[in-house]
C-alpha cells in the first residue's frame, strides 16, 4: 500500500512539473513574438520617419538634390515598413505553429531558417540597393 502510494504522489507530482514545463514554454514563446513585433513595429516607425524628414528637407530647401534624397527616403522607408510587416506575419505564422504543436504535446523543432536569419538577409539586401543607389549617382 505504501509502495503504490508513493508512485501514485510521483506520477501526479511529474505530471504536474510536465505542465508547469509547457507554460514557461508558452510564456517563452508569447515573449518571443512579443520582442519581434517591438522590432518589426521600430522597423516601420524608422522607415515612416526617415520620409518624414526627408519630407522636410526637401520641403524646406527645393533642390534638385533635396528632392533625390526624398525620393531615395521613400523607397526606403517603404522597404523598411515592408521588412517590418513581413517580419510580424512570419513571427506571427512561427508562433501559431509552435503553439499548436505545443497543445498537440508533440516535440517543438528548431526551425532551419529562423526568422531571425530571414530579417537579417532582407536588412542586407535593402543595405545593398542602399549603396548601390548612392553609388551610381
Amino acid at each position: 500500500m505504501t509502495e503504490n502510494s508513493g508512485s501514485d504522489a510521483g506520477t501526479s507530482l511529474a505530471g504536474e512539473r510536465t505542465n508547469l514545463a509547457k507554460v514557461r514554454v508558452w510564456l517563452a514563446l508569447e515573449r518571443t513574438t512579443l520582442a519581434w513585433v517591438r522590432t518589426a513595429l521600430t522597423f516601420a516607425t524608422f522607415g515612416f520617419g526617415m520620409i518624414g524628414f526627408f519630407r522636410a528637407v526637401e520641403q524646406t530647401t527645393h533642390t534638385e538634390q533635396s528632392v533625390h534624397l526624398h525620393q531615395a527616403a521613400i523607397r526606403m522607408g517603404v522597404a523598411l515598413v515592408l521588412i517590418g510587416l513581413i517580419a510580424t506575419l512570419l513571427a506571427a505564422f512561427s508562433h501559431w505553429i509552435a503553439l499548436r504543436r505545443l497543445r498537440r504535446g508533440e516535440q517543438l523543432a528548431i526551425a532551419k531558417w529562423p526568422l531571425a536569419i530571414t530579417v537579417a538577409v532582407l536588412i542586407a539586401v535593402l543595405g545593398l540597393y542602399a549603396l548601390w543607389s548612392v553609388f551610381s549617382q
